[in-house]
């Protein structure tokens, strides 16, 4: 499931109740690599392009001028990379969330891009139908990997960052029930508002539940807590 680190099932449309198309900002300086994405996500009716820009610099300032649902970009590109671009968005515009485009040779820049809020990570060479599903999984306040990504990412970051899965267990048989319910979800890729339903709870009260839950954990956002979920084995598939 992109949207997750556990499979390949697509989910259901998440943003069919926002009013118009998902508006997304899409950068990379590659224009062949663009225009496919670009032509890729025109595809879903719901998911519009709304700019694309070539560098980081471009990109900036493109978000300025538009209201944007989501922003990808490349972790690599000229005048200003990914990184720093990921770095200046979140200072300026932190309720859109964005996306890495990355290739398995953007592994040093993975551990920073968690950090400093990145929520989903897609391979240029990711099959279509991920990178639609991960635009909308976003888009509703969901965390989004293309599958590939998911084990990479888990193998990559887990170690350095979070431990093995002792180290995962252990953190996570202190929490309570409700609390290894709501990280199970963050695991799955839903939206506060997927949480609430499946939970049976108010948004707000996930919300608040969240903020609790990430300081228990001791992350910072939901795609920390998601590597916790999959190396404790609190998902029922593995990717």
């Amino acid at each position: 499931m992109t949207g997750n680190l556990t499979g390949d099932t697509l989910p259901d449309n998440p943003h069919q109740q926002k009013d118009g198309p998902i508006r997304v900002l899409l950068a990379d300086d590659d224009q062949l690599v663009r225009a496919g994405i670009a032509s890729i996500l025109s595809t879903a009716p719901d998911i519009a392009i709304t700019a694309e820009a070539s560098s980081g610099t471009e990109a900036l300032e493109l978000a300025r001028r538009h209201a944007l649902d989501l922003v990808v970009l490349d972790i690599q590109m000229p005048r200003l990379d990914g990184i720093r671009t990921l770095e200046q968005l979140r200072r300026e515009q932190p309720h859109v969330p964005v996306a890495m485009l990355t290739t398995f040779s953007d592994e040093a820049y993975i551990a920073e891009a968690i950090t400093l809020g990145a929520l989903g990570f897609f391979l240029k060479s990711d099959d279509p139908r991920h990178l639609i599903a991960g635009v909308r999984a976003l888009a509703s306040g969901g965390a989004a990997f293309s599958p590939r990504v998911g084990r990479w990412l888990v193998r990559q970051e887990t170690g350095a960052r979070f431990g093995r899965s002792t180290r995962a267990h252990s953190t996570v048989r202190e929490l309570t029930r409700r609390q290894s319910e709501l990280l199970a979800g963050i695991g799955r890729g839903q939206s506060n508002a997927q949480i609430a339903k499946s939970l049976h709870l108010s948004e707000g009260t996930v919300k608040q539940y969240l903020s609790v839950l990430f300081t228990a954990l001791g992350v910072e956002n939901r795609v920390q807590a998601a590597i916790i979920a999959y190396e404790a084995d609190l998902l029922t598939e593995r990717p």
